[in-house]
């Protein structure tokens, strides 16, 4: 396909428009007589509670347009939604300043998640995440990233108030728990697919969970992905009762209330390090690394 722009190049936003079309003010600018969509992002969103980022090489979360009220897969949203099915490319912009933008990449639909968020108002509302990946980038499947560990419904911890949504679309009714399953996503996008200290990756047997317990975080800290770490069973549970811990450059800690022959007959050697462990998630180690049971 028809590649139009150059990578880390910048371009003024007004003449984006003038050439190809599309809603100068938006976010998300679907344009009507070329088979293009441009998504901006930039700090200028965090007012309506929108939030941007890659989560790992591959992956960008992008946050849905409406500044007012629950989001919901009309216009913009809908047209990025369905953009492979309508034949049209998607291209990200970056704001570098006022009017300028920076072409990043072309990015393709992957998956699709709700999230309690605010709008321009400060009101809570349901928003829509967007996980999109490079063109051409391959991932495990939406089916495999589904059929993961979904540690919210275990804590059967009610999301911010916001029960539940309906959304009745062509794609059929969906009833979810606003928020768990975009949390439990950017958890694993984050961690690229597999267990942070053993790399196993079968993503079926993998659980996503908090490092600083939900029951002790801030709204805040629930949310951050950064408190977010993914195990495999036996790490998890030891993790989750606090019988192992991390220290700040990854390496493993054992909790002296087991003797270390009984970590060894479930395969725990001591050596264990998580290898990339960054400055943010360190913050909720430390705080875990406190909680480590000791005699």
């Amino acid at each position: 396909m028809t590649q139009p722009f150059i990578p880390e190049q910048e371009y003024k936003r007004t003449d984006l428009h003038k050439q190809y079309g599309g809603n100068a003010q938006s976010g998300i600018s679907n344009c009507a007589n070329y088979p293009y969509i441009f998504i901006f992002s930039g700090v200028t969103g965090k007012q309506h509670g929108y939030k941007d980022g890659w989560e790992n090489p591959n992956v960008f979360e992008y946050t849905g347009e409406g500044q007012m009220g629950d989001m919901s897969f009309t216009r913009g949203n809908l047209a990025l939604r369905d953009h492979i099915d309508n034949g049209k490319q998607v291209f990200l912009f970056q704001y570098q300043r006022s009017g300028i933008v920076k072409y990043i990449c072309e990015l393709e639909f992957y998956d699709t998640d709700y999230f309690p968020t605010h709008d321009s108002s400060k009101q809570l509302r349901v928003g829509i995440r967007f996980f999109l990946k490079r063109k051409g980038a391959i991932l495990p499947s939406v089916k495999e990233l589904n059929q993961s560990t979904d540690f919210l419904a275990a804590e059967s911890i009610p999301f911010y108030g916001i029960d539940s949504i309906k959304e009745t679309s062509r794609k059929g009714e969906v009833n979810l728990r606003v928020g768990q399953g975009a949390y439990r996503k950017s958890i694993i996008h984050h961690w690229q697919y597999k267990c942070a200290v053993t790399g196993f990756d079968k993503l079926n047997l993998l659980n996503a969970s908090h490092i600083h317990p939900w029951k002790d975080a801030t709204d805040k800290e629930r949310l951050d992905v950064n408190n977010g770490i993914l195990l495999s069973p036996t790490y998890d549970a030891l993790f989750d009762k606090h019988l192992i811990s991390f220290e700040n450059d990854g390496k493993i800690i054992l909790s002296d209330t087991i003797h270390f022959s009984a970590y060894q007959k479930i395969g725990v050697t001591g050596k264990e390090k998580i290898k990339e462990l960054n400055s943010n998630s360190i913050l909720y180690i430390e705080k875990h690394r406190h909680l480590l049971l000791k005699y």
